[in-house]
């Protein structure tokens, strides 16, 4: 197939000159051309050719929660909620998940970094059209229950690594991981990328700075004591960062209340961090918008993800696009369109073949027909 477009994006960069991409019938990219090369049978589209769209960020077995949790109530009470309300038949739940992974892959999606606390999508991804990396997520912010839940959680990783590639267990959040937890996760993960979610709200940063904010509020709603809890005195990321040295590369996942101090010590670290940005899901828990200008500055690896059909009306990047150019109009799309396509894939370890348009790799094609209202439709 040869097809060319108003514009193509190869994942980095608009190309200026007239271009035709040349692939096989799988879609792998057999060559870039210039028109006059080309040929004849080329298929023209009117819009932006670009690679398809990664979410590096998700929670598919959370897909039957859908319009279940009211919006902007703030992350302790959403968490409270999703407690609450998660328990569904597990047919109620495998359907949701499947009709959600072909809602992604409708939207242009190609590969997710998706979150896992059980073994219910295991099912739907050795199906998929889309290219999952899996993070088996653990909790337990009290120390004395560390190693039954490793235990536990290490269950869920069998079960997933006896089916599925690309699996690590990960930590969930710094309010919810003791520091015998983390330190299980990095000799588990040693050498392996894994997802954080990371200053998702003020109140993270509360309890690691001086043991104080609302999270004791949730804890003691789950009937947990944390009396324990001792203050830091520092942010959360400046206090665990340092327990997951060992892993290949680590995703923070939000950082709504991430700083200019935390950005700084990050960087002296030397650790290979990609910052995930969910903004309509920050918009629907929060009511905050990550602050985008804030990484830029600092030169932060961005991608994109869609978090879960609890905080988010769809699982869509193309939505999440629109939001992020309606929100912060100045910043060049060509910039977001990087976050979607390439950065997403070299954090989830899939550049190899997604992210890009270059010979030898197979992006699956999209057309974006409308840079406004990001209509998208699949090429390949």
């Amino acid at each position: 197939m040869k097809l060319t477009a108003t514009s193509i994006f190869d994942g980095q960069h608009f190309i200026n000159d007239p271009m035709v991409i040349v692939t096989d019938n799988a879609g792998k990219i057999l060559d870039l051309v210039s028109a006059a090369e080309a040929g004849d049978d080329v298929q023209f589209f009117q819009g932006t050719i670009c690679p398809g769209f990664i979410n590096a960020h998700c929670h598919l077995e959370l897909s039957h929660m859908q319009n279940i949790l009211p919006e902007k109530t703030g992350l302790v009470d959403f968490l409270i909620g999703v407690f609450q309300q998660r328990h569904f038949p597990e047919a109620t739940i495998a359907s949701a998940i499947s009709a959600a992974d072909a809602a992604m892959h409708n939207a242009g999606i190609v590969a997710v970094g998706d979150i896992s606390n059980t073994p219910f999508t295991i099912e739907t991804k050795t199906q998929s059209q889309l290219r999952y990396r899996n993070f088996i997520e653990v909790t337990g912010y009290v120390p004395g229950i560390a190693a039954q839940r490793f235990a536990n959680i290490e269950q869920v990783y069998q079960a997933f690594t006896d089916a599925l590639p690309n699996v690590s267990i990960v930590p969930h959040a710094p309010y919810s991981v003791s520091p015998e937890l983390f330190g299980m996760i990095n000799t588990h993960s040693k050498g392996k990328i894994i997802s954080i979610h990371n200053q998702e709200t003020a109140a993270e940063d509360a309890l690691y700075q001086d043991a104080s904010g609302d999270f004791f509020r949730l804890y003691e709603t789950l009937g947990v004591d944390i009396s324990f809890t001792k203050p830091y005195h520092q942010s959360s990321v400046q206090t665990y960062l340092p327990w997951l040295r060992d892993t290949a590369a680590t995703l923070l996942v939000h950082n709504t209340c991430i700083s200019e101090a935390d950005l700084q010590f990050i960087k002296a670290q030397q650790q290979a961090i990609h910052y995930c940005c969910c903004i309509n899901a920050n918009l629907y828990i929060e009511n905050k918008v990550p602050p985008l200008e804030l990484l830029r500055k600092h030169e932060a690896q961005i991608c994109l993800g869609t978090d879960s059909l609890a905080s988010n009306h769809q699982l869509s990047i193309a939505s999440e696009i629109k939001t992020i150019r309606d929100q912060f109009p100045q910043i060049p799309f060509a910039e977001v369109l990087q976050w979607a396509t390439y950065n997403g894939a070299l954090a989830l370890g899939f550049d190899d073949t997604l992210g890009s348009i270059e010979k030898g790799k197979q992006p699956r094609l999209l057309l974006i027909e409308d840079a406004n209202t990001m209509a998208v439709k699949r090429l390949i």
